[in-house]
């Protein structure tokens, strides 16, 4: 998981810093330089993405397409987004 799909995957679950912060078990400080793209531990990292997987989203890594987040269920999304 890179600084840019950390953003992405909280976005797309609605939640603010500190909510991942809490869910994560991370500061959030944390959080926030791991979405500035400063260098973490990688357990650092782990527990944020596992934190992310748990509320039922996915990582794509680089594949041609860009790298990515998504729902690992289709239809599991837990936020709408109006338009």
């Amino acid at each position: 998981m890179n600084s840019v799909q950390c953003k992405m995957a909280r976005v797309a679950l609605g939640l603010g810093v500190r909510d991942l912060a809490k869910k994560a078990g991370v500061s959030p400080d944390t959080v926030a330089r791991l979405e500035r793209g400063e260098s973490l531990r990688e357990s650092t990292v782990n527990v944020v993405k596992a934190a992310f997987e748990r509320e039922g989203l996915e990582f794509i890594s680089e594949n041609g397409g860009g790298v990515g987040v998504r729902f690992s269920k289709p239809g599991s999304q837990t936020t709408k987004v109006s338009a």
